[in-house]
């Protein structure tokens, strides 16, 4: 059986030099470029059975390339790679038609599964899709890991008409997902109709939906079209569904069953030609287990689950949304404002409950506030400074206590120095041997060194490595990341934002390992 062949183009050398390799140990034939000419003389040739292209290279846009493979080789699957890792980066991919898309960095095993995925599958690529310029300015922010998986799957989503439903907590933008899954899908020429289950009464839900005929009930005094005729031929997004009461979950199964309804008091069934999106905040699984929500409907609609990650979980993108949301302000008659580096660390380490819906109503109304052309912090609320307050006045009282330790003691002088490093304490000796061949061990004594500089830093990482291996048998660097936050705490006085930088790590996952570790500081 032959190999297939993989057609590789990026002018990264070690990024080309790591795929190559990599697809080659998989069992694949590579034939790898550093610009665009190359590629297309090969696909020319007839060459290659996958292709996967960089987007920035020098000479031309993998992107505008796609269309000119796409007309010569309809069925040769293209994978896009970039380091633009934007929503509109994996829109512009697929919408031209590329297989998949895949951002930088990414993982080996992820590549080699997406180029295993592309030559077997059989499934044609829907050559309707358009090729137009879509518009940079989708709502959609941030390059975050966690938001990179979700922008590859509304990527996927786009081409389709299955049903989503999308998970996330409160002010995680569900609804401007669930738009750009319609404006960029197949029924963008169609209406979108949005209805927030929980803002509806619950005996008027069936007519909010299905629509009622004069005379139903008491007040129908005319004839009403209900949410899904409405949204007829493009798509019905129905926000909070968790909140659906059971008798109207009972027909909404029925509609999605069949693809037929009637309206209240009405005596025939109506075709629907709709796309269901749905949104929750709450863990259905949950409701149906307290008997709240019925399981078929659940598995109707959960055919492409999409979750939204908490703001918490991608604190990397705050100072973008900030940029964004103090734009937007300014557009909206608001003076411009920028803001201040310690104002933003402190949004950086909010908990943020209300996730971004919060973050925006904060800059306005710190917007409003501020004096001057900066956001300061003292210009946001009280419960988002006291981070820095908190942490600050920690950090004063450990140098304060530092100081006063160090005015008590005496300077020590020149033939004192010996004896104080003689009968200073040792670092435990646990069997190993140093870099420089010298033996630790229990049994005998620990060398001391002259000085405290004598210990040169390959032997600390020895006794380091010992004391890890001492405490536990597995997992030895959880043993000495739990050390190094705890130390980093007490060097900074307890404040997270500062500790989680020192680190280099976000004040977020800093919290996680706080909490995950039991450290009391």
């Amino acid at each position: 059986m032959n190999r297939s062949t993989i057609l590789v183009a990026d002018d990264d050398a070690a990024i080309r030099t790591v795929v190559v390799q990599a697809l080659t140990r998989a069992g694949f034939e590579v034939q790898a470029s550093g610009n665009a000419a190359n590629l297309w003389q090969w696909i020319e040739k007839g060459e290659g059975d996958l292709v996967i292209t960089d987007v920035m290279m020098p000479d031309e846009n993998g992107l505008d390339l796609i269309p000119r493979i796409r007309r010569l080789r309809p069925d040769l699957r293209i994978v896009v790679m970039s380091a633009q890792t934007t929503l509109m980066t994996a829109v512009k991919a697929t919408e031209r038609g590329a297989f998949d898309y895949l951002p930088k960095p990414f993982d080996i095993k992820d590549l080699i599964a997406i180029v295993k995925r592309g030559i077997e599958s059989e499934r044609a690529i829907d050559s309707t899709l358009t090729q137009d310029i879509v518009d940079e300015t989708l709502p959609l922010i941030g390059r975050s890991p966690a938001m990179q998986e979700v922008y590859r799957t509304v990527a996927r989503l786009m081409p389709t008409d299955l049903t989503v439903i999308i998970n996330g907590e409160s002010g995680t933008g569900k609804e401007l997902f669930a738009r750009a899954l319609h404006d960029y899908g197949k029924r963008k020429s169609g209406p979108f109709v949005a209805v927030n289950m929980a803002a509806i009464p619950k005996d008027l839900i069936e007519s909010e939906l299905f629509g009622h005929e004069k005379g139903a009930f008491t007040g129908a005094v005319a004839r009403s079209t209900g949410r899904f005729e409405q949204a007829e031929g493009g798509t019905l997004f129905l926000d909070e569904i968790g909140d659906m009461p059971l008798e109207a979950q009972t027909r909404l199964l029925r509609v999605l069953q069949d693809g037929k309804y009637s309206s209240v008091g009405g005596r025939h069934a109506m075709d629907t030609d709709v796309r269901i999106i749905t949104a929750t905040h709450h863990d259905l699984r949950r409701l149906i287990r307290q008997g709240l929500f019925r399981e078929d409907l659940f598995f109707r609609l959960n055919v492409v689950p999409l979750r939204l990650p908490p703001l918490r979980d991608r604190t990397e993108d705050i100072p973008e949304l900030v940029r964004h949301f103090l734009a937007r302000a300014a557009n909206s008659g608001l003076p411009w404002k920028t803001i201040d580096v310690e104002a933003l660390e402190a949004l950086r380490g909010h908990n943020w409950p209300g996730n971004v819906r919060e973050l925006e109503n904060v800059l306005h109304s710190s917007s409003v506030v501020s004096k001057g052309k900066r956001i300061l912090s003292k210009d946001l609320p009280a419960s988002l400074t006291e981070i820095l307050e908190d942490g600050n006045k920690k950090e004063k009282r450990s140098t304060e206590d530092s100081n006063t330790e160090s005015e008590s003691k005496e300077e020590p002088t020149a033939d004192q120095v010996p004896e104080i490093v003689s009968n200073a304490p040792s670092p435990p000796a646990f069997g190993l041997e140093s870099s420089s061949g010298k033996k630790l061990s229990k049994d005998s004594d620990t060398p001391t060194p002259s000085a405290p500089s004598s210990i040169s830093p390959e032997e600390s990482y020895d006794i380091a490595y010992a004391h890890a291996r001492e405490t536990s048998e597995t997992n030895l660097l959880e043993v000495v990341e739990k050390e190094m936050i705890q130390r980093t705490l007490k060097e900074s006085g307890g404040n997270q934002v500062k500790a989680s930088a020192m680190l280099g790590i976000t004040r977020a996952t800093l919290r996680k390992r706080i909490d995950s570790y039991g450290i009391r500081y």
